[in-house]
């Protein structure tokens, strides 16, 4: 998650904030086909969606990272709650967490999984053939009228043609590599709800990181209540994957374990709330995320041509030189002669 980005106005962003602000805006500059500058030639072909070559290492992060979290919640730390409020507590823990936990993986796999180009596009493409090259000394750019050159069909007026995918996206925010799939109006409340899915179960792990933390330093006993530690005499080893699968491991393992687990929510946490805060900000002020980069780019262009402007005036204005003299006050311009000030 989906990820934001740039930086919400009046916010202050962290250092991993910005450095994946620059990531994910070289990401931006790659989808947007009318930016100038070098940028990496577009597939061949078209692709369908999340699952077509070729497949992006960030997809592959997400899943390891989504299997890690569901392990360790419901075969790891869910298991050492209290069994004596089992119905209530560690009921509502299994429930809730077990319940977001398949939310996200549906709307994850339905972010990925859909095609988000445009009607037209779905209608006629063949995706098994090759996409033709722009050629910009017959067109200035892609889309022209509302009608595509490269695909060959017209289009909408929110669409815009993913270099990426090599279509055009039908209401196209943002191209997520996470999803390895563009974000368009027909997936995008399928990776809205992704982000917020994740989100609150990694609030939910966070609760129960929190307890089995402060019990383990305070009452290591109250998370031995299951049955099957009548059978584990040293206090010492912990049993992981209960019930059908108990492994017997030591205390530094599950400290181990509960580091890396509470790092990676952490992180979690930090990106997933940013990106879920900055969307609901592109909601309430009716913008996707291309055209809150495209209103931020068209800013900056002013700018910085007056910046430009501003130092090709101070170059093109004499310059004054001390002339090489014992006498501080005598002053030259190039190829003058010396003129002694009083």
């Amino acid at each position: 998650m989906l990820l934001a980005p740039v930086p919400l106005p009046g916010c202050v962003c962290l250092p991993w904030a910005s450095a994946l602000m620059d990531l994910w805006g070289r990401s931006w500059r790659r989808v947007v086909p009318e930016a100038g500058g070098k940028r990496p030639s577009p597939p061949n072909r078209s692709r369908v969606n999340g699952w077509s070559r070729p497949l992006h290492s960030f997809q592959a992060v997400a899943w390891v990272t989504v299997l890690i979290m569901a392990v360790a919640s419901f075969g790891i730390f869910i298991p050492f709650l209290p069994r004596d409020w089992k119905d209530v507590a560690y009921g509502v823990s299994f429930t809730a967490t077990g319940g977001l936990f398949f939310l996200h993986l549906s709307v994850h796999l339905l972010a990925v999984s859909i095609d988000p180009a445009e009607p037209n596009v779905r209608r006629k493409k063949n995706y098994s053939e090759p996409v033709p090259t722009f050629d910009r000394s017959k067109h200035a750019h892609v889309i022209q009228d509302q009608y595509c050159h490269l695909c060959e069909v017209t289009v909408s007026p929110k669409a815009k043609h993913c270099s990426a995918c090599n279509k055009c996206v039908s209401g196209f925010d943002h191209h997520c590599k996470w999803l390895n799939n563009c974000v368009g109006g027909r997936n995008y409340w399928y990776f809205f709800l992704s982000v917020a899915s994740a989100l609150a179960g990694l609030l939910c792990l966070t609760a129960v990181l929190l307890y089995v933390s402060i019990q383990f330093f305070i009452d290591p006993a109250e998370l031995r209540t299951h049955p099957c530690y009548k059978k584990v005499s040293n206090k010492n080893t912990w049993l992981l994957f209960l019930p059908l699968f108990p492994v017997k491991v030591k205390t530094p393992v599950v400290l181990g374990i509960g580091v890396l687990v509470l790092l990676l929510d952490i992180i979690g946490l930090l990106l997933l709330g940013h990106l879920l805060v900055f969307h609901l900000y592109l909601m309430a002020k009716k913008l996707s995320t291309f055209d809150y980069m495209t209103q931020g780019r068209q800013q900056q262009t002013p700018r910085a041509a007056a910046e430009k402007e501003e130092l090709s005036v101070q170059t093109r204005l004499p310059q004054v030189q001390r002339c090489p003299s014992s006498s501080p006050l005598i002053l030259c311009r190039p190829g003058t002669t010396p003129r002694v000030t009083l």
